[in-house]
């Protein structure tokens, strides 16, 4: 009974999800074309929340919740642990004050409705992973947009996505790339828990009544320290927030 109603739920969910992505592309490249950035940026934000928030079609508890107050005059650099295509629009949306960014993978600046056309207006980092210059300079030209901006950036320093929990030590490249072009941005780590047991078998069926949750913990100053030390710190304190999730569950 179970799978039958997670069969369906994932149905009604999936069908939103493509109407969203549809639509909102649409308005995005009116909003873009006829009115500018931030007519733009308004558009994106609430395609994030109708992604976001339709997931209750799954019978999903959604949990987003700051354990911090964060400044607003300075650059942030969130880090996140990644374990789901779904993790992106809550913590867009749960964030959208800051106006991030992401550091994204080149591939999806093509071909996704809505969300390939935000990826490259929005002024996203898009690496090539087989290029190490190109996703280095990508990255330097995000780290000074931010830090001229004092707006944000959110990066998944794990370089993939880890479903079980157990996640893969944070890569040092991306974050100490953006620290030295926004030197005065303050390391803000999210964890995120549950994405991955929502889709364990990928894009279909979804896991009804899953509990999702992202969690904004206290920031980080890297003054002093190294990006090693800074990203350590930072992991475990996502390790205290997030659920192991066996294989088999999954």
């Amino acid at each position: 009974m179970k799978k039958i109603i997670d069969y369906l739920l994932s149905v009604i969910y999936l069908i939103h999800f493509g109407l969203t992505l549809l639509v909102f592309h649409v308005i995005q490249v009116v909003a873009f074309n006829l009115f500018g950035k931030r007519a733009h940026k308004v558009v994106v934000d609430y395609m994030n929340f109708s992604l976001t928030y339709g997931l209750y079609f799954t019978g999903a508890r959604i949990t987003l919740r700051s354990l911090t107050i964060l400044p607003e005059n300075r650059p942030i650099i969130f880090v996140a642990n990644h374990q789901s295509s779904f993790d992106i629009a809550a913590v867009y949306w749960f964030l959208r004050k800051y106006h991030p960014r992401f550091v994204s993978k080149i591939e999806l600046a093509k071909g996704v409705p809505g969300i390939s056309y935000n990826l490259r207006k929005s002024g996203a980092a898009l690496i090539n992973r087989k290029d190490g210059k190109q996703a280095i300079t990508e990255i330097a030209r995000l780290g000074k947009l931010i830090q001229d901006e004092k707006s944000s950036v959110i990066i998944f320093p794990e370089g993939t996505r880890t479903a079980t929990g157990i996640m893969r030590p944070f890569v040092t490249g991306g974050v100490a790339t953006l620290l030295k072009r926004a030197p005065d941005a303050l390391i803000v780590p999210i964890a995120i828990d549950g994405t991955g047991a929502f889709n364990p078998k990928g894009i279909f069926p979804l896991k009804s009544f899953s509990k999702l949750s992202w969690t904004v913990l206290p920031g980080i100053e890297p003054a002093g320290k190294k990006v090693e030390e800074i990203l350590a710190e930072a992991q475990e304190e996502i390790r205290k927030n997030i659920r192991i999730t066996s294989t088999q569950s999954i």
